[in-house]
């Protein structure tokens, strides 16, 4: 049977993530490089408090200025607006998460996909470093039962633009209840466990 293109290109993204896994692709950021963090309520911390979001914390853990570029409720749409301002900052890293607010809003597919594509275009064309962060398919069953995954999208958007892609992070702490202030969000300690996971990632990736 014929691959469709979403086969397609869900196995090349497999293929790409799978060569690139044991390649370090990111060059080692000094402490008090500026990083931006870049996203939705999940990067701005909401169920905790902004000393206490995965920003702070990766500061913490890394000796980085990690600016916290978290609006609660921003879509795809939206960071793509404030980028341009961002970018002014002159960060040395984006790190990338947004889309959880389109899947529950119902934006088309088509309008977030192409919306982190051209984030990750704008960013890769002031010449910095992009990783994109996968947010939960936030469905009404998945809500349901509490067991997140990783929406496809992440992974076919990663292998088009060839930037890293931290996997299942944001899924594995928001089915744990006790990582969690309530159905969508991380407490403090869910915040904590996750910037945990991404400075290991980063590190594996070589900037930290």
């Amino acid at each position: 049977m014929p691959f469709s293109r979403r086969q397609f290109l869900t196995l090349c993204a497999a293929l790409s993530l799978a060569a690139c896994s044991a390649a370090p692709r990111g060059t080692k950021l000094a402490r008090g490089s500026r990083v931006l963090a870049l996203g939705d309520s999940l990067t701005e911390g909401y169920g905790a408090t902004r000393a206490t979001a995965y920003p702070a914390v990766l500061a913490q853990l890394t000796g980085w200025d990690v600016i916290n570029g978290g609006v609660s409720g921003d879509t795809s749409a939206d960071v793509l607006k404030r980028l341009p301002a961002l970018l002014t900052q002159q960060p040395q890293l984006v790190l990338l998460g947004i889309g959880g607010n389109d899947f529950l809003r119902r934006v088309a597919e088509s309008e977030t996909r192409a919306n982190i594509r051209n984030t990750l275009q704008a960013i890769r064309a002031a010449n910095i470093p992009a990783v994109l962060i996968a947010e939960p398919h936030l469905t009404a069953a998945a809500l349901l039962t509490g067991s997140l995954s990783d929406h496809p999208l992440y992974a076919e958007l990663a292998a088009e633009n060839d930037v890293p892609l931290l996997a299942d992070a944001w899924s594995d702490v928001l089915s744990d209840k006790k990582l969690k202030s309530d159905q969508i969000h991380a407490n403090a300690e869910g915040y904590r466990v996750f910037a945990e996971k991404l400075e290991k990632f980063l590190k594996k990736e070589g900037f930290v």
